[in-house]
Parts: structure tokens; C-alpha cells; sequence
């Protein structure tokens, strides 16, 4: 089937239900004898790697518990001194925030703030620069923070769960900024802002975060927004959330946070690669 042909479909099926009915399978218990059996065809099917896994196959008492796995201590080393990779991914864009605008792929755009749900907001990060990560099926699915900071807000946005594959990207208008989505704003320890913004896909059961009962996929209608009268202090490499399945973190750095370095468009980056620079110095 077509990629169009495909988004076409999509476009007459119901995709909020179907994802909460695989979120509902995949939470579903898998008996103790079939769990090394079921996981490892998962993994032969997808790519996945469970020998990076922390525990034992049979530990995971449901795919859900698999999906979201912790890696095993040591596995993903944080480069020093650096803008860190959120997550493991493949690269689906990269560059600079010009006039509001980011690619999505190829002859395709979309605003800055209508992925924020803020036009103020994006307006600070003028001059910065982003990079969309796609995570696959086989990825590591949990979700860190990229430099040291304080998280001020975190705003859940609804909307659409349109797939983020090559196919929905390419045809699919400002497909970021109208999938549903959390956006977490995070100022850097030496300045400047970053946001991380988790966006929902068809099939994922829902995206959570690990400082905030916030979550996609939860039949709210209306965006909800927190902000923290106490910032909440985050290093580089904690955790801050985890995909029930694949999706994509879209990432913007403000100028005056860093830099994130020219990345190749599919290339793979793992939690912890150096992706970008900080400044030189504390503001």
C-alpha cells in the first residue's frame, strides 16, 4: 500500500480508539512460561535489542513493561559537557528556527508556535535550532533530558494521532503540530530555553512523563498546562518520560542555550550522544 493510500485510510478510521485499544492488548498479562518466547519474536521482528534490557525477559509482565524498559547501568554513556540526545532515534530533520518555521521533510513546513500552542513563546527561540528524532519499534522507548536545568511548564496539547512514519510526514500537512502532544519547557542551567516536545502517533497507547500525571491519549478535549512555582531541577541524562510504543521528540534549543550541531537527515543517535554545544559561558 502507498504511503498516500495509507493516509488516506487513516484519515476514515478511528485513530484515538484503535490506540487505546492496543495501549488496552499491550497492557494486557502475558503468562510467566510465554514471556521470554514473546519478546524475543518481538525483537527479531522489529530489531529490537533485549540483551540491553535491565532484567530478565520474564521479569516483564506485559509487552507495555517491555516497550518501556530500562537499559542496563552503563549502556548509554553521557558525552561531557555537551547537548545530550533525549533519546535513541533515528534523525527525520534538522536546522534553524527561521520565521517561525521548521521542515518537516522535504517541500513540507509548519510553525513553530502551533507546535507550542504559543506564539509568544516561539518567538524566543528565533535564530535557535531543532531536530525532529523518530523512534521505531525496536528503540529504547523512554525519554531524558538533554541538558542540565530546571523545568518551568509542561503543557499537554490534544489533537490528531496521525502515524509519524516517512509516509505521514510526507503527506501529512504540519503533521507535528496537529498530533496530540506534550510540550516541556526547560531552562538551561547556563541560560537560554530548550523545549522537548513528545508528540502521540497512531497506535501509541500513550505518552507519559515522570514529574507530572500529564498524558496523551486521554479522551481530554482542552489543552492543560502546569507551571511549577518550584522549578523542577534536572540533569542531563535524567529521565523525563516514556513512549508506550514509538513516536517523536521534536527538540528546540534557544540560542542563548546552546547549539544543536548540524545532524545527517536518517542518521541514528543514541541517549547521551553529544548532539550540540552549550555556551562557553553561565548567563
Amino acid at each position: 500500500m502507498s504511503g498516500r493510500l495509507l493516509i488516506l485510510l487513516l484519515s476514515v478510521l478511528p485513530k484515538h480508539g484503535m490506540s487505546r485499544i492496543a495501549g488496552w492488548l499491550a497492557n494486557r498479562t502475558v503468562p510467566v512460561r510465554w514471556r521470554g518466547a514473546v519478546y524475543r519474536g518481538y525483537s527479531r521482528i522489529f530489531g529490537a535489542k533485549p540483551e540491553e534490557a535491565a532484567l530478565p525477559l520474564e521479569a516483564y509482565p506485559s509487552i507495555n513493561k517491555f516497550f518501556t524498559r530500562a537499559l542496563k547501568p552503563g549502556l548509554r554513556p553521557l558525552a561531557p559537557n555537551a547537548i545530550v540526545s533525549p533519546v535513541d532515534a533515528a534523525v527525520g530533520a534538522y536546522g534553524i528556527v527561521q520565521q517561525d518555521t521548521l521542515v518537516q521533510a522535504k517541500g513540507r513546513h509548519y510553525s513553530l508556535a502551533a507546535l507550542l500552542g504559543n506564539a509568544d513563546l516561539a518567538r524566543t527561540f528565533e535564530g535557535g535550532t531543532y531536530t525532529t528524532l523518530y523512534l521505531s519499534p525496536k528503540d529504547y522507548h523512554r525519554i531524558h533530558v538533554p541538558v542540565d536545568g530546571r523545568i518551568t511548564e509542561a503543557t499537554y496539547i490534544p489533537g490528531e494521532l496521525w502515524p509519524v512514519n516517512v509516509a505521514a510526514v510526507t503527506h501529512v500537512a504540519d503533521l507535528f503540530a496537529v498530533n496530540e502532544r506534550i510540550v516541556v519547557m526547560l531552562d538551561g542551567a547556563r541560560g537560554g530555553r530548550m523545549a522537548v516536545v513528545p508528540v502521540g502517533a497512531t497506535m501509541v497507547g500513550m505518552t507519559r512523563l515522570v514529574f507530572d500525571d500529564l498524558h496523551t491519549n486521554a479522551r481530554r478535549g482542552e489543552v492543560q498546562q502546569r507551571r511549577y512555582d518550584t522549578p523542577i531541577a534536572m540533569s542531563a541524562g535524567d529521565e523525563l518520560g516514556h513512549f508506550e510504543f514509538g513516536s517523536t521528540v521534536v527538540l528546540v534549543c534557544s540560542r542563548e542555550c546552546g547549539t544543536i550541531e548540524p545532524l545527517a537527515l536518517g542518521a541514528t543517535v543514541k541517549l547521551g550522544q553529544r548532539i550540540g554545544a552549550l555556551p562557553t559561558t553561565q548567563i
